[in-house]
């Protein structure tokens, strides 16, 4: 299973929702794709959705999930991290009107510079990193 989530502030974060539903409606994911889309106000039509998880059903999706696709809170990456899971993060971006500032960047970076987690600047590189993961496997 993969697991999107897009955190929970008051920004939608559309732009990752949408490449992540045109990614399973065109079969490029063979796994169910579930979604915590936010305050986003794009509606998947190809993936489970709910805005919001409560807190018992969150931790369940991250356990379960084989990928993480997140925007660069820090909460759900260390999470994510800590329980072993591969990790893709496309952060938000304030000059696209999805945050106050380029700190979701900065962690990622981080993040990536030690091999935590995998970067993803651009969601029409999302194919391209899902298959270098899978790559990465073995």
């Amino acid at each position: 299973m993969i697991f999107v989530t897009v955190g929970s502030q008051k920004f939608s974060f559309d732009r990752l929702l949408k490449k992540v539903d045109q990614m399973a409606g065109n079969h490029m994911l063979v796994e169910e794709v579930y979604m915590q889309t936010g305050n986003s106000t794009y509606e998947p039509r190809h993936c489970h959705y709910q805005n919001f998880y409560d807190r018992d059903k969150f931790v369940e999706m991250v356990e379960k999930s084989s990928v993480i696709i997140t925007h660069g809170g820090v909460g759900i990456v260390v999470d994510a991290v800590k329980r072993g899971k591969k990790v893709i993060v496309v952060p938000r971006r304030a000059g696209l009107g999805e945050h106050v500032d380029e700190h979701q960047l900065q962690l990622m970076e981080q993040f990536h510079a030690r091999n935590l987690i995998c970067a993803c600047m651009n969601v029409d590189d999302l194919p391209y990193v899902l298959r270098m993961l899978d790559s990465a496997e073995g």
